[in-house]
C-alpha cells in the first residue's frame, strides 16, 4: 500500500497528546494519527448503516468499485455490482419501453 501526504487542522490539545503519546510508545505522530484512524474505520465498518451508506454511494456513482471493495470486501462488492448492473438494465429498458409508448 502506497503513502499520501495529507494536510489537515487538530486542535492544539489534540496535537499535544498525540505527541506525548508517541514519545511514550517511541513512536511518530503519524503513526498514533494512522492508528486512531485505522481503529475508527474499523469500527464504522462494522456498523450496517455505514456499509449501507457506503453501497448508496457506490450506487449512485459517488465513488468508485475499488474504494466499496475496501470497505465492504471483495464478495459483498461484486454481488453490489452485478446488482447495479442489473438495476441499470432495468432502468435502460424501463426508458425504452417509455420511448416506444411516447412513439403510440
Amino acid at each position: 500500500m502506497g503513502t499520501k501526504r495529507v494536510n489537515f487542522r487538530l486542535p492544539e490539545e489534540l496535537v499535544e497528546k498525540a505527541d506525548v503519546a508517541a514519545e511514550v510508545s517511541h513512536t511518530d505522530r503519524t503513526d498514533i494519527v494512522m492508528e486512531a484512524l485505522q481503529e475508527y474505520l474499523a469500527d464504522v465498518e462494522d456498523d450496517e448503516r455505514f456499509r449501507e451508506a457506503i453501497v448508496e454511494l457506490y450506487l449512485d456513482d459517488e465513488i468508485d468499485f475499488d474504494v466499496l471493495q475496501a470497505f465492504v470486501g471483495r464478495q459483498d462488492a461484486e454481488s453490489v455490482r452485478a446488482s447495479k448492473s442489473l438495476l441499470d438494465d432495468g432502468e435502460e429498458l424501463a426508458a425504452d419501453l417509455a420511448a416506444l409508448d411516447d412513439e403510440a
